[in-house]
C-alpha cells in the first residue's frame, strides 16, 4: 500500500493526535467490516492506534491506487460503543 502525505493532511491528522504512521496502521490493519465507503468515493476505517485507543480514518484512493488520508481522530463514547458492538 502506497500513502501519500502532504504538509495539510499531516498538520491537519496532527490537530486531532494522530500521526501518519497511525493513520496508516489503521488502514492497513482494516478488518471486516472496514473498510466503508460514505460516500465522494471516500472511505472510513476504524481500528485501535497507539495504546489500544479507537481511531476513525478516512481517506480516498487515487487513480493510481495511492492513498490520501484526509482525516482521522479518535472516536467519540458513542461511536467507540457501536464500534465495539460491530467488531463482536
Amino acid at each position: 500500500m502506497d500513502f501519500r502525505w502532504n504538509e495539510r493532511n499531516i498538520d491537519h491528522i496532527g490537530e486531532h493526535g494522530v500521526s501518519s504512521e497511525e493513520a496508516e496502521q489503521i488502514i492497513r490493519m482494516a478488518r471486516s467490516p472496514y473498510p466503508r465507503g460514505i460516500g465522494d468515493e471516500k472511505y472510513r476505517v476504524c481500528g485501535r492506534g497507539r495504546g489500544g485507543r479507537p481511531l476513525q480514518v478516512i481517506y480516498l484512493v487515487d487513480d493510481d491506487g495511492t492513498i490520501f488520508v484526509i482525516h482521522a481522530r479518535p472516536l467519540t463514547d458513542k461511536e467507540k460503543r457501536r464500534w465495539l458492538r460491530t467488531m463482536e
